[in-house]
């Protein structure tokens, strides 16, 4: 079973991907995000909080300077607007199909 999600920043557009793991966001769906380097990523697991990132991946985007904001998505897309409106370098990522 695959997955869709969105990739959305300020700097650049939206991009919206299927991917093979169903419920777990790895660094390689993240090219664009590490490409854009913003301060934060803000990551919505879907209504029910089914996608997880891996383990290891806050730590991997830390080491790169980008902080990271987990919560279910409609919670996400509220931070990712309020941290853009404040005038954050944020990026989203978004789970869509649950």
């Amino acid at each position: 079973m695959v997955s869709q999600i969105m990739i959305l920043s300020a700097e650049r557009s939206i991009r919206r991907g299927w991917r093979k793991a169903r419920h777990t966001l790895s660094l390689p769906d993240l090219q664009e995000i590490i490409t854009a380097a913003p301060d934060i990523l803000v990551i919505g697991t879907g209504t029910p909080g089914m996608m997880q990132p891996e383990q290891t991946l806050s730590g991997e985007l830390e080491s790169r300077g980008i902080d990271t904001k987990v919560m279910p998505t409609k919670e996400a897309a509220q931070e990712y607007n309020s941290l853009h409106e404040q005038g954050r370098k944020v990026a989203a990522c978004f789970h869509l199909t649950c």
